[in-house]
């Protein structure tokens, strides 16, 4: 298989106010936007999408309607300690504060408005133990 894109799809009640927040926090356009899809893409990085799909929609099988919650988003950015402050005055639903972690990532974790949860790191040196699980090649310097 060759695959030409892979993006991340949420489920939700609300497209408008899920696509609304990826916008406005996380710095995403609307590629294509309909009443029931709105396809996101990053204003940086093209490659870089995200869609929000309406849960009830006929297109989802029968049986797999509803909403994304036990979903985990990881967003890797040059900066999560300036990413956590900008958020954090915002008010947004910070569930994990901003912390260092051994294995290699400066990070911290905050909730969408369906309860996704969105882990915003920053690569860092790994320490101890877990520099030899790197590749020479994934190693953060």
């Amino acid at each position: 298989m060759k695959t030409t894109q892979f993006y991340p799809v949420i489920q939700t009640g609300d497209v408008a106010a899920t696509a609304a927040f990826y916008q406005a926090h996380f710095g995403f356009l609307p590629a294509f936007t309909s009443d029931w899809y709105i396809h996101l893409q990053s204003e940086t990085d093209p490659g870089v999408n995200l869609a929000i799909l309406d849960g009830s929609h006929e297109t989802i099988p029968q049986g797999a309607h509803g909403s994304s919650s036990c979903l985990l988003l990881n967003f890797e950015v040059e900066d999560a300690a300036a990413e956590y402050h900008r958020l954090s005055a915002l008010g947004l639903d910070i569930v994990k504060p901003l912390q260092d972690e051994a294995f290699g990532q400066r990070h911290f974790i905050l909730r969408d408005p369906n309860g996704v949860l969105i882990d915003v790191i920053t690569p860092i040196p790994p320490s101890g133990d877990y520099v030899s699980q790197y590749t020479a090649e994934a190693l953060p310097t």
